[in-house]
């Protein structure tokens, strides 16, 4: 994610050409709304940022264990779109966008930034003589 993100960045990255036409070639149930969104000014350029940061960012704090459950989750939501975008059942409804999807909300469950990553020493950081998730425990949703 964090190479797809940053060749996304550094070159030429246009999400409209993929939103408008990829959808209605392949008999996908959602062609209307990836029409919409490719049709809709404000929604590609908004793609056109989302996408390319959201990959690097999703990337390099999976990387580094940080704000793992947030990374992961959005991971999920990316991956679950573009499943829909790639909609061919040739060989049935598991590709490997599903299953990346799959292994990002696994991810997300385990806490698996608390294992190997940052989130375990984020946790602890202490605000006004507390660690950081007992004084905010919302913090918890967002690290691990």
């Amino acid at each position: 994610f964090a190479y797809s993100g940053f060749t996304k960045i550094t070159g030429e990255f246009a999400a409209g050409g993929y939103l408008s036409n990829v959808a209605a070639t392949n008999g996908n149930p959602l062609a209307g709304l990836f029409a919409w969104m490719g049709s809709t000014p404000w929604f590609v350029e908004f793609a056109n940022v989302a996408v390319p940061y959201g990959e690097l960012f999703i990337g390099l704090g999976l990387l580094v264990g940080a704000f793992v459950r947030l990374a992961a989750f959005f991971g999920a939501l990316m991956m679950l779109m573009f499943y829909f975008g790639n909609w061919d059942m040739g060989h049935g409804f598991i590709n490997g966008d599903f299953a990346y999807m799959l292994v990002f909300l696994a991810v997300a469950a385990f806490a698996a930034g608390r294992i190997l990553g940052l989130d375990s020493f984020v946790e602890g950081y202490e605000v006004g003589g507390r660690p950081l998730v007992e004084r905010y425990p919302w913090a918890r949703y967002l690290l691990g």
